[in-house]
């Protein structure tokens, strides 16, 4: 049997399983992620919509603006409004799910750090994580399988 990863929004209404290790950890520090989580970053793991299976409880996506005018859906927990995932440019088949909604947040370190350009000056990056003004080369920086499931979910 694989490993899973639970979660659950705060209230518990909302329970799922991430069936699968994550493709990638970003923590964003976009001034947009630090308006829409009220923190100083968002961490979120990228992982495909079929490895999270919900166990119970309802889901309401809401449409947030964005600064590129893109798409951006986040689901929320229908009871608590717990930020549970995204979808960024309404890809159904990829999630960026809220690593703080996982019972064990602390397996899911950041592998990148976005967008530091507007990181809070009190926020250290010394970890191992690689870190960028804005951006990176997803090819060169993923694993190799990681990058072909990548691939894979937005070819579908």
């Amino acid at each position: 049997m694989s490993e899973t990863y639970p979660g659950s929004c705060a209230c518990g209404a909302v329970q799922y399983e991430m069936t699968a290790p994550p493709m990638f950890v970003h923590c964003c520090h976009c001034t947009e992620c630090q308006r829409l989580t009220g923190s100083a970053f968002v961490m979120n793991a990228l992982i495909e919509t079929a490895h999270i299976q919900i166990k119970s409880g309802d889901l309401t996506p809401v449409s947030v603006p964005t600064q590129s005018g893109g798409p951006h859906d986040i689901y929320h927990c229908s009871n608590c409004q717990t930020a549970m995932w995204s979808d960024y440019g309404r890809k159904p088949a990829l999630r960026y799910l809220r690593v703080g909604t996982l019972e064990e947040p602390s397996r899911m370190p950041p592998d990148v750090h976005i967008f530091t350009r507007s990181k809070l000056p009190w926020v250290d990056l010394s970890n191992e994580a690689a870190v960028f003004d804005i951006y990176y080369d997803q090819e060169a920086l993923w694993p190799a399988e990681n990058y072909a499931r990548r691939r894979a979910v937005e070819s579908a």
